[in-house]
């Protein structure tokens, strides 16, 4: 079975406490659902379209525990957290 990863970019973070807020709850529930954070950051460089600004990789043994994960108790209580503080966009992608 293919790897997943669930892959974040930000487009804004107008609420910089809420994002605190949502990562402490996050964090540990994506975790408890079998994901393993690969990057966490801002770009080191940007090209064409891309916007500077926070970027999540994380790695997950399928795309069902990785949607799994997304849809747990622990990490929609996260998104209530986030509220509207940030503007994003998740995928989870199936590995090759």
């Amino acid at each position: 079975m293919a790897k997943a990863y669930w892959v974040g970019t930000y487009r804004s973070i107008s609420n910089p406490d809420a994002l605190a807020a949502y990562a402490k709850l996050a964090g540990p529930a994506i975790q408890a659902g079998g994901g393993r954070f690969i990057v966490r950051g801002t770009p080191s460089q940007v090209y064409e379209a891309g916007i500077n600004q926070r970027v999540v990789v994380i790695e997950f043994d399928s795309v069902q525990k990785a949607t799994a994960a997304h849809d747990s108790p622990g990490y929609q209580a996260a998104l209530k957290e986030l509220g509207s503080g940030a503007v994003r966009d998740i995928r989870i992608v199936e590995g090759l």
